[in-house]
């Protein structure tokens, strides 16, 4: 090992890994430091119920992930990531027994919302289709990294984006392609009234119709023990159970780069109250179930979907975020909910099923919402509560302790409302950049933002290697 370290990685969460191979790969030394007995961050698999019923934590399923630019220039199937695609990408079921849904044929989608809006959702998609690569790339990336790729598609697609997703809606006459809009915007965690939600709904349905809604073979866990072997077979070395409180706790190096919030990089760094005006969003109560058989969805539709959303109309997909948003307790709340083992054996023993729901509620909320969500789930799957064999509660203060980026439960890291849906984690030239010449940000609360799609790591790594090049 060199006297010096070119670069040391605090975090091993897919953004951490991610910057970690960037920078092995290209001649870099690197060392990788995780506070928890094992890597992952969020994205991990665990049995937290029974065994044998293998849950993810944190994120489980990855439209953002089998199409991120960052994962398909490593060779990670070597390193043993299978991507598995669920019959349908999205069920959006409604209380008459019907569904919308999100398929790799935009046709079929467009149908699902009924005559009157099959040919408006069609012309939404339309001009994007085919073009994912190059609209993946301009899109996760940060502005201030050259011009983008394909001007064109960009532009159009951005005038649409920065629309909030109500706005983008009112091309649709009906209450399904409503609601399947809201409840695609409703992942940004904040009201579908806000700037730039639209951009999240198209984002999402685009990721559906180029490359699935996919789950990993065996769990998310998969995703970061793939980066991590990449890591690793480039050099590159990671501890794990090692907490890192100080910067000088950490051994000499040219650079040091954060997968952490913008809060605990300024404690750690010592850089004050550099990012005092960051704001962190509304948290989520997650439920993972141990469960004797399938979900009963009435919607059969639903039964063949990796993801079901579960709330049909805008309007209560709305009121729950902005309940969540103003601090206020759960009552009717949007589900966004995953069934893995359909489409994964290997999640649960023979004949049983993971499953995983969560609600908003409001950051840091120590309640219970366990009674509405099943509530809930009942409205759209009678007999849900039958097939219970265990469950794992986690609200707010579990989230955080789960994953320190989570800041009350905050699972984006940062609140998407006002600038900082577009700036974050605040304006800079080089968002990855501190005040430190030294220290990057690579997490989540850096953009493209949220998801397991390890593009926060990859644009911070090419800032380090811009710094480490021209010292």
């Amino acid at each position: 090992m060199p006297s010096m370290l070119d670069a040391v990685v605090v975090g091993a969460g897919p953004n951490g890994l991610t910057a970690a191979a960037e920078l092995a790969r290209r001649g870099f030394s690197v060392e990788v430091f995780e506070a928890a007995e094992t890597i992952g961050g969020g994205a991990r698999t665990e049995e937290l119920t029974l065994p044998g019923f293998r849950h993810d934590p944190c994120s489980a399923v990855h439209p953002l992930g089998i199409g991120s630019p960052a994962f398909a220039a490593m060779p990670l199937a070597r390193h043993g990531l299978e991507w598995l695609q669920p019959e349908l990408a999205l069920a959006h079921p409604f209380p008459d027994g019907s569904a919308a849904i999100l398929t790799g044929s935009v046709g079929e989608s467009a149908m699902s919302l009924g005559p009157q809006d099959a040919g408006a959702y069609r012309r939404l998609l339309a001009p994007y289709l085919g073009h994912w690569d190059t609209l993946a790339q301009d899109f996760l990336r940060t502005p201030w990294d050259g011009l983008p790729r394909d001007p064109y598609h960009w532009a159009r697609f951005g005038m649409s984006a920065i629309q909030p997703a109500t706005l983008l809606a009112r091309r649709f006459r009906g209450a399904k392609a409503r609601g399947l809009f809201a409840g695609l915007a409703a992942h940004a965690i904040a009201p579908t009234s806000g700037i730039a939600t639209g951009g999240i709904a198209l984002l999402f349905a685009l990721a559906a119709h180029e490359n699935g809604w996919p789950v990993p073979r065996g769990g998310s866990q998969a995703i970061s023990d793939a980066l991590a072997s990449y890591v690793r077979a480039l050099g590159g070395a990671i501890r794990t159970g090692t907490e890192v409180k100080r910067l000088d706790e950490l051994p000499p190096a040219r650079a040091y780069v954060f997968d952490t919030s913008p809060t605990a990089l300024a404690r750690i760094a010592g850089l004050g109250h550099a990012y005092r005006g960051y704001r962190y969003g509304a948290s989520c109560f997650k439920i993972d179930y141990a469960l004797s058989g399938p979900v009963p969805w009435t919607a059969k539709e639903a039964r063949r979907a990796g993801t079901v959303h579960v709330g049909p109309t805008a309007g209560e997909i709305e009121g729950a975020l902005r309940a969540a948003v103003a601090g206020r307790d759960p009552s009717v709340p949007f589900l966004i909910t995953a069934q893995p083992s359909l489409f994964d054996p290997s999640r649960a023993p023979e004949g049983r099923h993971v499953f995983w729901a969560y609600g908003h509620v409001p950051a840091g909320w120590e309640g219970d919402a366990t009674e509405v969500i099943e509530r809930q789930l009942e409205r759209f799957a009678p007999g849900f509560r039958d097939l219970v064999l265990a469950r794992a509660v986690a609200g707010p203060p579990q989230l955080a302790v789960r994953n320190a980026n989570y800041v009350g439960g905050d699972i984006a890291c940062g609140a998407f409302a006002g600038l900082q849906t577009v700036i974050r984690p605040k304006l800079a030239r080089v968002p990855y950049a501190t005040a430190h010449p030294a220290v990057f940000l690579c997490s989540s609360a850096t953009p493209p933002g949220p998801g397991v799609h390890g593009m926060s790591g990859h644009h911070a790594a090419k800032a380090v290697w811009r710094r480490l090049r021209a010292a």
